[in-house]
């Protein structure tokens, strides 16, 4: 089968997708990738071709300015930013990029980054069955479960219920603010109007979660919304920066770099987000909290933040980038911001994890590993002694290593499994009619014949 897959390089969004697409293109698909340029390494080394944004905001190259930066916004000017940037400011560009690609290459189905809606209406008006991918706890506004940037517990109670909906509320008022942009797109290609923003996640054929259930808190979900488990892979950069030098003959194979402090101290893994994020300060009280405790320390910066500015110790090592998923084996504890690729990864590991959000969603994520009992969570302005206190307490409570133990063997044999791309292939094989373009009426879309698989 043939899929077209859009990726934005919004950090630690893009390995999971990229997985994705692995899995996929092991499966025997030809996947055609609509990506940033800095990307294109990742993209064709995950077996994909790669094409480049053209017109829609995207990140030109590793040394050019993000335009989907949001250091030190509050929640709803992130939002707006999201709206302006990829949700509806430049929809009916993505939607000309998208359905151009979809043209060109013959692709069957297209697969979406979430937020990428103008994509999602140019595959709807051509009858190509969509999937969309969000790459972290489902976070759209729906009767249940806690709002985006928040780090509030399920709903429990009548109470905590219509805490919730109340502020779910406000989030879909504040969501569809790019509502008449997308409306306007979708009457310029003969579609009906929208109610909501995210109606049209609700169009597509499916709306995949790449987290296991057991991450997630309890709620009233669409009826096209699957969780496929997480996806586990590292980011294409840290295996290139994990994988020199080679390991020589008579070396452990243990897989640490070799920058890591040697001793047999506790193992910790410090990690605060792939893009820059204000996290410098941060790092560096936390450098200086694992310092006072008798453990070894491994401190990866990531893209985001050059590691000259990090100051190490003996025990702690600051180092660029090295493949998480090669050092979690051999770690006690994760300190991280609670991206949630981190988080699924020392969970995975069966980790408990001292989790900092700086932003976005890692709020939600930090109340998932506290409802779950598997860590703890901080402000991100917490002490050096606060941070140390918190670690302390993580490597000497069997509780929690227990409970991070368990859940971490339900989402490894999620993330074992290959659910997504089952997913994708019955879409393709066994489209929904009410996926169809019946409901155009532009001489242009009804004019385009319908390519899904078989017709």
């Amino acid at each position: 089968m043939k899929y077209l897959v859009t990726i934005w390089d919004a950090g630690g969004s893009v390995p999971p997708e990229l997985a994705v697409v692995r899995r996929l293109v092991e499966h025997g698909h030809r996947v055609d990738a609509l990506a940033g340029p800095p990307l294109q390494p990742a993209v064709e080394a995950a077996g994909a071709t790669f094409r480049p944004w053209r017109q829609v905001p995207h990140r030109a190259g590793p040394d050019e300015p993000d335009p989907f930066t949001d250091t030190g916004l509050p929640g709803p000017k992130i939002l707006q930013l999201l709206l302006d940037r990829v949700v509806s400011g430049p929809a009916a560009q993505y939607a000309e990029e998208v359905g151009e690609a979809l043209d060109a290459h013959g692709s069957e189905a297209l697969v979406s980054s979430m937020l990428m809606l103008g994509g999602l209406v140019a595959a709807e008006a051509r009858g190509v069955p969509a999937a969309v991918l969000i790459p972290n706890c489902y976070l759209v506004p729906t009767p249940g479960m806690p709002p985006f940037g928040m780090s509030w517990p399920p709903a429990r109670g009548r109470l905590g219920r219509g805490r919730i909906a109340a502020m779910n509320a406000l989030a879909s008022r504040l969501w569809d603010r790019g509502l008449p942009r997308v409306n306007a797109l979708r009457a310029d290609l003969g579609l009906e109007a929208l109610r909501h923003l995210f109606d049209q996640h609700r169009a597509a054929e499916r709306v995949l979660v790449l987290t296991s259930r057991a991450c997630d808190f309890p709620a009233e979900l669409p009826a096209n919304v699957r969780y496929v488990g997480a996806q586990l892979d590292d980011p294409h950069w840290a295996n290139e920066a994990g994988a020199a030098p080679p390991l020589s003959v008579g070396d452990d194979q243990s897989g640490l770099p070799p920058q890591c402090p040697g001793g047999d101290e506790p193992l910790v893994l410090v990690s605060m987000s792939t893009t820059e994020m204000g996290q410098l300060d941060l790092l560096q009280r936390t450098v200086a909290a694992l310092d006072r405790l008798s453990v070894r320390g491994l401190v990866t910066t990531g893209p985001g933040v050059d590691p000259g500015q990090v100051e190490g110790t003996d025990r702690i090592a600051v180092v660029p980038a090295a493949p998480h998923t090669r050092i979690l084996p051999h770690a006690s504890v994760v300190v991280s911001h609670g991206g949630h690729g981190t988080v699924v990864k020392a969970l995975a590991a069966g980790l408990p994890q001292l989790v900092m959000p700086l932003g976005r969603d890692q709020p939600n994520n930090a109340a998932r590993v506290v409802d779950r009992g598997v860590g703890l969570a901080l402000e991100p302005a917490a002490t050096a002694d606060a941070i140390a206190r918190a670690v302390e307490q993580l490597l000497e409570d069997p509780e929690v290593a227990h409970r991070a133990a368990e859940l971490g063997a339900i989402i490894r044999a999620d993330a074992e499994g290959t659910t997504v791309v089952e997913h994708l292939e019955d879409m393709v094989a066994h489209p929904s009619n009410s996926r169809s373009p019946s409901n155009s009426t532009s001489a242009d879309v009804a004019a385009r014949p319908d390519r899904r698989r078989g017709q």
